[in-house]
């Protein structure tokens, strides 16, 4: 049976929060940053562009409001912030595009509006064009009342730090809006996948590319009020973190200033999803404070199995203090997304 205990946010002078969990599922009360959501006409537009298989996988996984709710459930996931998985909705058509982020925005919206308690939604966006991406940002927060944005690592090769993207950023930044970051298969996947599929490595190092260049470009410095979320453990950034610091110092344009890599990096918010354990959060934890940590299942592109698996396996790590522990799988959470504060 639910019990009733009282959390207080760590760090904070509020009044205790008074959540009803079940002390008996390994992350009761979590918020999950990293989850998706596949309606019947994303698949229909994915199928008809040659993406049924994206990115190298078997398929597109199968998704409903229905199976959300029982994994979130059996785990003790208390509310799940949605997104559209790579590859997004720009196919090579850019009114196409720009017709599917509307769409999938407003599906998720209406998963949101009935059950606001259990669900959020990071809208997508129809980039590479800028001014549709612009309206649709405008649309998204305004109408719909969307938690945040997902980003793709690149479009088309394109990547996210790109001169021709700041005006989006600069909006993003205008409005303090969260931005979950997800990878995306790199331009020149087919001469560096071996052939496998892309999640298995490419995602964790165009994840990699994207964020360094956007601290090295000065993207970060420039948009401070963007939280970004960068997912799996922040792929290899904990082991290039040093390297890109000294080496982006040395190797920058004449005249311009130098970036601290390391400060910017630590400013981000990383989620879990994937497998963290057991190396990848230890060196995660070497590049952030524990605060900067958020729990993500990346269902139903992770199945239940594993989904169950690695609830269990943040839920008994020694590597986080109990305090950290919950902080990381709800509070951190919180503070970007207040909304679902209460249950």
């Amino acid at each position: 049976m639910p019990v009733e205990r009282v959390v207080a946010v760590p760090g904070e002078g509020a009044a205790p929060e008074a959540t009803a969990v079940d002390e008996h599922k390994p992350l009761a009360g979590a918020i999950d940053v990293h989850a998706h959501y596949l309606t019947a006409e994303y698949r229909d537009a994915c199928g008809l562009a040659g993406h049924a298989a994206p990115d190298g996988i078997p398929a597109l996984p199968d998704w409903s409001v229905e199976e959300s709710l029982e994994l979130m459930d059996k785990v003790g996931i208390a509310a799940s912030l949605l997104s559209i998985s790579s590859p997004g909705v720009f196919f090579g058509e850019q009114d196409s595009a720009t017709r599917l982020a509307r769409e999938v925005n407003e599906a998720g919206a209406r998963v949101v509006s009935e059950r606001p308690t259990r669900f959020g939604l990071l809208a997508s966006l129809p980039l590479p064009d800028l001014d549709a991406a612009l309206a649709e940002v405008v649309y998204a927060f305004d109408t719909l009342s969307a938690d945040g944005v997902a980003l793709l690592t690149n479009y088309g090769g394109t990547y996210i730090s790109d001169v021709r993207f700041e005006p989006l950023l600069q909006e993003l930044d205008r409005r303090s809006a969260v931005a979950f970051i997800h990878p995306a298969s790199s331009a020149c996947w087919q001469a560096v996948s071996f052939g496998r599929p892309r999640p298995l490595l490419e995602f964790l190092l165009d994840t990699t590319r994207s964020v360094i260049d956007l601290a090295l470009s000065g993207t970060l410095t420039r948009n401070p009020n963007i939280r970004f979320i960068i997912p799996h453990s922040g792929g290899a950034l904990p082991i290039v973190a040093d390297r890109a610091h000294l080496l982006g110092a040395y190797f920058r344009d004449p005249g311009t200033d130098v970036v601290d890599v390391l400060s910017e990096l630590s400013k981000l918010h990383y989620d879990l999803a994937g497998t963290p354990l057991p190396r990848a959060l230890p060196a995660l934890l070497g590049l952030v404070a524990p605060d900067r940590l958020l729990y993500g299942s990346d269902f139903p592109f992770t199945p239940p199995f594993a989904v169950e698996a690695l609830a269990q396996a943040l839920a008994s790590t020694d590597l986080v203090t109990d305090l950290a522990r919950e902080a990381m799988v709800r509070h951190n959470a919180i503070k970007l997304f207040p909304r679902l504060a209460t249950e």
